[in-house]
């Protein structure tokens, strides 16, 4: 029990160590939260406290009757009697009954915290994922994923291990204590107050070890962390640390943070095992303390051998709570940590409810006109990036973006898509208002191939029917077809059923081809290509274009491209610079204008220029 002792506190030091030693900002408040968000599961959560407290009772009770079974066969031998065998086969029977009892209780209370930190668990995520989906993209923007998985995952987590466990620890060690303290008192109330004096003194020690060992443990995270992102940062680039030399840079790097998580571990580690064999001291003095005082009164006549017995027993049972009682505030800070951390990020300022608008437009009712009305906009109110913009695009147009990086071509994409909401002007599609449509129904009219290819670990099947569980086997292979794939496709194993996962081998080419199969499959009336062919060599741009020239057939299409020669052919090219559109106008027009298009496209085709020259 000791060694289950002393693993506890160790746990608690490395749980907060793990949290960086975080404290809630609000404690009370943090607490109140969670509990009205477990408030659903009081019921059965009370229910598991209360069981628990009745399995700690049933133990409580069971060194008084191994007592009186001593006390008999003290009395026997003082009075030269039979041993009254009778009387201490009803004893052994009470106490395997209530031994039976407490395991049984036991187990009920273990499946009933369980079964409520699992659903507390699910809710937490179930909110979080929910809370995911209504937020603006501003916010992902602004924050990092490893902040929002943390919420998920580590916070979540924190929470319901103290509902599984530490909750029911500490119901387990406050009954204990009390219960204890109150039979030893009625046993011999001498002998209780000399066990209470190893307790502030246990518990003294205790919180200066666990004041030194947190510090430790907190350094030792640090340099774990610290590591963590210096081996992730070097092997991540590790070619470039070949190229420059940098290995023994690296090496030095390395040992410095090790020696550092050396020395923390260490000295982390050895405070923390000093826990169990000081309160083992103090301990031992106390039993030898009580036995002296109870081998005198019992000289006395005061108590019975059977009271010493029980006594010592009684010891045990009151020292292991304690240790668990000075857990139970660092548990609960990291906790109330993990809950504040949680609903901090559920109280996140959601996208405006769109539930109340009734008007939708059907993909196949579209034409694809689409205009901006004067449109201003910035990522933040006083930096305007978009400044009083104005464009229509006819339906089947192809409208080719270009211009200088950070010159807002992605940014018009954005507020087509309704992904950020614009400062002033309007947006229309067919002559309807885009803010007047939800916002997935305004996405459910665009297709779109991004620089960046995603596909999810699946069959290739899977993967191009993303998003519409209804496209056949048929229209699968058609849009493979004409977006070049299906032939690389057939020959992997088991053809489109090829699972993609962390161990296929696909080059950013094929990945491209399959995400405008993608969009082929989804069939919306207009489409948005944002820097599709960038991230691929000639050979494949030539396929990916032919592709994509089958993909833009009959749609509305906005494309931004940064390689100017794969939008010779638009309708209308759109040059931006600053938020502005500095030109606009066919390919040939634009060149023969010898403005800043045509120094863009100069500036990649040197021989061109050259030519013309």
């Amino acid at each position: 029990m000791a060694k289950n002792n002393r693993q506890s506190v160790k746990a608690m030091n490395m749980n907060q160590a793990g949290n960086n030693g975080q404290k809630a900002k609000n404690f009370k408040k943090s607490m109140k939260n969670l509990f009205t968000f477990i408030k659903p599961q009081i019921l059965l959560l009370s229910i598991g406290i209360f069981i628990a407290i009745a399995s700690t009772l049933l133990t409580v009770f069971c060194p008084k009757l191994l007592g009186d079974i001593t006390n008999e066969l003290q009395n026997a031998l003082e009075f030269k009697r039979a041993i009254d065998l009778a009387l201490i086969g009803k004893i052994s029977l009470v106490l395997l009954i209530l031994y039976i009892s407490s395991a049984i209780t036991d187990y009920i209370t273990g499946w009933i915290m369980s079964s409520v930190s699992a659903k507390v668990g699910f809710r937490f995520r179930e909110e979080i994922i929910k809370k995911i989906n209504k937020l603006p993209l501003s916010y992902f923007d602004s924050t990092n994923n490893g902040e929002i998985l943390s919420r998920i995952t580590n916070d979540v987590d924190t929470v319901t291990q103290t509902l599984n466990q530490s909750l029911a620890n500490i119901v387990w060690a406050i009954t204990k204590v009390i219960g204890v303290l109150v039979v030893m008192f009625v046993i011999c109330w001498q002998m209780t107050l000399i066990a209470l004096i190893s307790v502030p003194v246990s518990a003294i020690l205790m919180m200066i070890i666990i004041k030194y060992s947190q510090k430790q443990f907190l350094k030792q995270q640090t340099s774990l962390g610290e590591m963590n992102g210096h081996i992730e940062q070097i092997y991540s680039a590790h070619n470039v640390v070949k190229v420059f030399n940098g290995e023994q840079k690296a090496v030095d790097e390395f040992n410095k943070i090790n020696e550092q998580m050396h020395n923390s571990a260490y000295k982390s580690q050895f405070l923390s095992g000093m826990m169990h064999p000081i309160t083992q001291f103090i301990s031992n003095i106390s039993y030898v303390a009580i036995c002296i005082v109870g081998g005198a009164l019992v000289l006395d006549g005061a108590i019975m051998v059977g009271a010493i017995t029980s006594f010592m027993l009684y010891i045990r049972q009151f020292n292991q709570p304690i240790s668990q009682i000075a857990s139970i505030a660092g548990t609960l800070q990291s906790t109330a940590a993990a809950a504040e951390r949680v609903f901090e990020f559920l109280e996140i300022e959601e996208q405006d409810n769109e539930e109340h608008k009734s008007l939708s437009l059907l993909p196949q009712d579209v034409k694809g006109e689409v205009e901006f009305k004067h449109v201003s906009f910035g990522y933040v109110p006083n930096k305007i990036i978009i400044k009083d913009f104005s464009l229509v695009a006819k339906p089947g147009q192809k409208i080719a973006i270009v211009g200088p990086t950070g010159a807002g071509k992605t940014t018009l994409v954005n507020l087509l898509m309704r992904f950020y909401e614009i400062n002033s002007g309007d947006i229309t599609i067919d002559g309807i208002s885009i803010n007047s449509l939800k916002r997935e129904n305004v996405r459910q009219l665009f297709s779109m191939v991004l620089q960046d290819t995603w596909l999810f670990e699946g069959t290739i099947k899977e993967n191009i029917a993303y998003g519409d569980k209804s496209v056949s086997d048929e229209e699968i292979e058609k849009a493979c077809i004409l977006a070049g794939v299906d032939h690389f496709i057939r020959t992997q194993p088991n053809g489109y059923n090829f699972v993609i996962d962390e161990n296929a081998s696909l080059s950013q080419g094929q990945k491209q081809l399959m995400t405008i199969a993608r969009a082929m499959v989804q069939n919306s009336p207009m489409l948005i290509l944002d820097e599709a062919t960038s991230s691929v060599d000639t050979r494949t741009e030539i396929a990916i274009q032919k592709a994509m020239d089958n993909l833009m057939n009959g749609r509305t299409s906005f494309i931004i491209a940064h390689r100017l020669s794969t939008i010779k052919n638009a309708d209308i090219i759109l040059v931006m610079d600053n938020g502005d559109i500095v030109e606009q106008g066919t390919h040939d027009e634009l060149l023969a204008k010898n403005g800043f298009y045509a120094e863009l496209y100069y500036s990649q085709f040197d021989d061109a220029k050259a030519n013309v020259g």
